[in-house]
């Protein structure tokens, strides 16, 4: 079926429709992406070698339970019953999970995870580090993955932003992948998180170095993300507008410019092209061809913004952090989303703001953290009135562990930052001016997983 042709824009609508859920069937998705580094001179991993990604990659098939992914006879990837194990530009090496029931199983998802990759790595003398900026590395350090899909967009990235190779080669962040019920819940909880996107960046703000020194932001990777690529980017206004729904989404798509097609295992350069003449069979690429759904999935990857709308919501705009922080994210939002009162209750707190006012947060949040000022208040008052939202919804949900433990634990660590008012990054610009005397090379020993 997904080899068909589209044959109008309802079969894109529908595609995305098609990804309602009942409540019983709603799972979680966690996705996070960590640097890999050399544990003898701090230096990122080549992609080749005995301590190189692909000798990573094939240490994980012969020890455990995951299977290659080549492109022109390189491993690019690796699958298995607990999801995919994939590379960013830069060999950010990335754990999507599979869909989860709840947030126990995520945070061991995480842990098996990491023991494994650790497993592989310290004997080859690599470690790996969650932030979300490299503190320390230069484009010049970065090697390119060798994936086709990346080489199409590295062309394309210095047309249309001033950062978009840092965007690929330099960022690393975590998300969660969360369902739906229906057009009216997707549209109800894209809002809420949109609008609290610029909150998740600076409870999870983690980047504030760049090559060697501080940047002069708390999320440097948040502010990467503004000056990538206008087109496919953002806090996307439309999605607060009467009228919002799949439908609107699709007409959106249709106007972020292409990357690439594939065609029998070829990525065939599309970058800059319309998805809507490829619709009409007039695609400079592919003339005379119309889409597949196969070929929607993949545009639909192309889109950055920090809310992203599949068959599923992903939350998009923290940064990479250590292993509390990954369990803590999904937390965050499966309590303000998955529980219709939370989610009421979220929606009051911003239903108010302006297209105005959401953009100055996105602008303020990567500098400012939990200083930033919303229409009302700070951004630590509103994180305080939000996690306690969230608490809310953990505990109603009821999911507890072996031990009688609910899921309201995941959320300490974000208490600890709401409460303080101290983001991560601002802990490590403590140290860094402090014990580390001006230097980011103890994060790499420090913070490491």
């Amino acid at each position: 079926m997904d080899a068909l042709p589209i044959e109008s824009e309802f079969d894109l609508v529908a595609h995305l429709e098609s990804g309602s859920k009942t409540r019983e069937e709603w799972r979680i998705g966690t996705e996070h992406e960590k640097f890999g580094f050399n544990l003898d001179d701090l230096s990122p991993l080549r992609f080749d070698g005995d301590s190189g990604i692909a000798a990573l990659l094939k240490g994980l098939c012969s020890r455990f339970l995951w299977k290659p992914v080549e492109e022109d006879g390189k491993i690019i990837a690796l699958k298995s019953e607990m999801g995919a194990i994939t590379l960013e530009p830069g060999g950010q090496i990335e754990l999507s999970g599979a869909p989860l029931e709840n947030l126990h199983q995520t945070c061991d998802e995480v842990h098996v995870h990491l023991h494994q990759v650790k497993t592989i790595a310290e004997p080859m003398g690599v470690g790996f580090l969650g932030m979300g900026f490299t503190p320390l590395w230069s484009r010049e350090q970065m090697e390119w993955m060798p994936k086709e899909r990346y080489r199409i967009m590295r062309r394309q990235m210095p047309k249309v932003g001033s950062l978009g190779i840092d965007m690929m080669l330099r960022t690393a962040t975590v998300q969660v992948n969360l369902d739906f019920n229906g057009e009216a819940d997707m549209v109800q909880k894209f809002r809420v998180s949109l609008a609290l996107q610029p909150l998740a960046t600076a409870l999870f703000a983690n980047s504030p170095f760049c090559q060697g020194k501080p940047n002069g932001f708390l999320s440097y990777r948040s502010s990467v993300w503004r000056h990538t690529d206008p087109s496919r980017c953002g806090m996307l206004p439309f999605v607060f507008e009467d009228g919002m729904g799949f439908e609107r989404y699709v007409q959106y798509m249709l106007d972020v410019p292409m990357y690439f097609v594939q065609r029998q295992g070829r990525m065939i350069d599309a970058a800059g092209q319309s998805f809507r003449d490829f619709l009409a069979g007039r695609l400079p690429a592919l003339p005379g061809e119309v889409p597949t759904i196969v070929d929607w999935e993949d545009h639909l990857t192309t889109a950055f913004p920090e809310v992203r709308l599949k068959q599923y919501l992903e939350m998009r705009g923290a940064d990479g952090g250590n292993w509390n922080n990954l369990c803590a994210l999904p937390a965050f939002w499966v309590g303000l989303l998955y529980d219709n009162d939370c989610l009421d209750a979220a929606w009051e707190l911003v239903r108010r703001w302006s297209a105005e006012q959401r953009l100055q947060l996105r602008h303020d949040a990567p500098r400012l953290g939990l200083k930033a000022k919303t229409p009302s208040t700070t951004l630590q008052e509103l994180a305080l009135e939000v996690l306690a939202i969230a608490e809310q919804g953990l505990k109603r949900r009821g999911r507890c562990n072996a031990d009688g433990d609910d899921e309201t634990h995941f959320l300490e660590r974000l208490w600890q930052i709401a409460t303080s008012g101290v983001t991560p990054a601002e802990e490590k610009l403590a140290c860094y001016h402090g014990d580390w005397q001006g230097s980011v090379e103890p994060i790499f020993r420090q913070c490491a997983y």
